[in-house]
């Protein structure tokens, strides 16, 4: 396992990877992010080249550079739907959770939607800071506002 610390964004971006795959991914403190990881585990500070790449390329405007990025967590089955659906939202057209609950086909999940987004381990290549709220308030993010604003802005702009 390996973690890697991406500076450019709002906040250095912590990423850990583990074989071919992101399964921890986030912004703030190591320590933070290394939590997330399974009793035991011991990454390896080194330097994941393709992640690298693709968090610079989204940087520079290229906003699907992202979701090239392998990814991997578990999660009830909700949540995977969630997570999975989250993935295809395109860049710069955010949308609530409640329309979030309808493209997974459960009209009343808007709950379930803000749960799977809140423990999403692998921001941003699972783009959780695309879903708002119904009134076009930035709702709520795990790693603070001015993040998810910071996100949503040079997604919007690029």
């Amino acid at each position: 396992m390996i973690i890697d610390i991406l500076t450019g964004g709002p906040e250095d971006l912590v990423v850990i990877a583990d074989d071919d795959a992101v399964v921890a991914a986030g912004f703030g403190p190591v320590e933070r992010i290394a939590a997330m990881l399974p009793a035991g585990s011991d990454p390896e500070p080194g330097e994941l080249t393709g992640v690298r790449e693709a968090w610079a390329e989204y940087l520079d405007g290229d906003l699907a550079a992202l979701e090239r990025v392998v990814v991997r967590q578990s999660g009830s089955p909700v949540r995977v739907e969630v997570w999975d659906a989250l993935r295809r939202i395109p860049a710069g057209e955010p949308i609530s959770y409640g329309e979030m609950a309808d493209v997974i086909g459960r009209p009343r999940a808007a709950r379930a939607v803000g749960s799977a987004c809140g423990a999403n381990h692998v921001a941003p290549f699972v783009p959780c800071h695309r879903v708002i709220a119904a009134d076009g308030g930035l709702g709520g993010y795990g790693y603070g506002l001015p993040v998810k604003k910071w996100l949503l802005d040079h997604e919007a702009d690029a």
